[in-house]
């Protein structure tokens, strides 16, 4: 029998450094099982060059990584998603994406890496201490029972102990089901 694959996109406002670091991550470590995509509420122009350099130092690949839109994945033809994990603050954003399918929403608080100020080797560690928080949640993600997740509802709030730092929400907002 065929392995399921799920399609997972990180998303953030930016999508220039906690997003696609995740979706470098989950594409290397996921391989049969999950399919990682990136995108941004408002990209940036690229990538940061303190994300490529996290990547490139542990050996991850980095072709094919971009700055995107979330729009794409609203599009005709785009994957069908089964989680969509924010990881950084979109509360405060105006644009609250509807997903086509009913994937699994959660929120990922990750410390932005790119609001550190001071040394160039300051800025490093704080993308690699981003990095290690991402990888250890891909981790405890890609642990659960598969054959469960095909059975998961974003709307039962008894699913927050079944993922990595995910809470129910509470109200209206962008991020219903899983914050």
């Amino acid at each position: 029998m065929a392995i399921r694959q799920y399609n997972v996109l990180f998303l953030c406002v930016g999508n220039s450094a906690w997003s696609p670091m995740a979706e470098a991550i989950m594409n290397r470590m996921g391989r049969d099982a999950f399919r990682a995509y990136s995108a941004g509420l408002r990209p940036a122009g690229g990538l940061d060059p303190f994300a490529l350099h996290q990547l490139q130092a542990v050996r991850f690949p980095v072709e094919g990584l971009r700055a995107k839109s979330w729009t794409e994945f609203t599009e005709p033809g785009a994957p069908k998603l089964d989680f969509v994990f924010s990881v950084c603050d979109l509360e405060s954003e105006s644009i609250h994406p509807v997903w086509l399918g009913d994937p699994l929403v959660a929120h990922w608080g990750v410390p932005d890496p790119s609001g550190f100020e001071g040394t160039e080797q300051g800025r490093r560690n704080a993308f690699h201490r981003c990095f290690i928080s991402l990888q250890n949640r891909i981790n405890l993600l890609m642990a659960l029972p598969l054959e469960k997740v095909d059975h998961m509802s974003p709307l039962r709030p008894d699913l927050a102990t079944a993922l990595p730092h995910a809470t129910p929400s509470r109200g209206p907002g962008p991020w219903r089901g899983l914050t």
